[in-house]
């Protein structure tokens, strides 16, 4: 059994009134042929009033690229985004002149700013590859665009919260231009974690596979949970879960 601890345990565990779950089968859906995908939130041709954003988390999309397919180049402009690779690999090339080629168990990130163009494709022939895409607001407009890729060992997220973005990219973390603290973490069997979110702070679960429990919520592959209050959050009862958590900082 592992167990970890974010922070010092003081608080009371979070409300449940407090804890909304989105359900994987209420997402918007997409199938394009070399495109398959399911959109938490308003995207594209899905448009639903009550899911627009979260907080500063506008996107998430659950794409599947088959093999040779890909999105070409396309502009984007004031977004936080980024690709958090699942299975496959995804290739990236942009107008900054970065390429790169990112496998399961990584994430490319990339800040528009004040302008960018780039493209997204499965280099792979035979293979789909399936990654999370994500966008959030920034917290400046304008900024000069950049570009980056983070491994994240599976040993650093077994059954642990691994904080890969950050605003000040501390601890070893990719520097975000928004007002998130962003982790990964993969859990199953007696593993737990708690953690607990500050006052004033709200939060995002999203489930990439397998599933768990957060505060007794029982949370499947595709599933999301908001939490709008703080207090201490436990992630236990995993079953080869692997989740993206968005601590928002205000």
């Amino acid at each position: 059994m592992s167990t970890q601890t974010m922070t010092p345990h003081t608080a009371s565990p979070v409300p449940a009134e407090s804890l909304r779950l989105r359900p994987a089968e209420a997402r918007g859906k997409a199938d394009h042929g070399w495109l398959r995908s399911a959109h938490t939130f308003s995207f594209a041709n899905y448009y639903d009033p009550q899911h627009m954003h979260f907080d500063s988390l506008r996107v998430i999309n659950d794409d599947y690229v088959a093999g040779g397919g890909g999105f070409p180049p396309h502009p984007h402009q004031d977004a936080e985004i980024f690709s958090y690779v699942l299975e496959g690999a995804l290739e990236h090339k942009d107008t900054m002149g970065n390429g790169s080629i990112v496998k399961a168990g990584g994430v490319q990130y990339m800040s528009a700013g004040s302008g960018v163009r780039h493209s997204e494709f499965n280099p792979s022939r035979d293979e789909a590859v399936r990654f999370l895409q994500i966008w959030l607001l920034p917290t400046e407009r304008g900024a000069t665009p950049r570009y980056e890729t983070k491994d994240i060992p599976a040993a650093d997220k077994d059954g642990k919260l691994a904080l890969f973005l950050s605003p000040e990219g501390r601890d070893g973390s990719m520097a975000i231009r928004s007002n998130a603290d962003i982790y990964a973490a993969t859990l199953d069997g007696d593993q737990s974690i708690s953690f607990d979110l500050a006052n004033n702070h709200k939060a995002w679960v999203q489930v990439a596979r397998g599933s768990l429990t957060v505060n007794g919520q029982e949370l499947r592959r595709g599933d999301g949970l908001a939490v709008e209050k703080s207090g201490t959050l436990t992630f236990e009862k995993g079953d080869d879960a692997e989740i993206v958590f968005f601590d928002f900082i205000h």
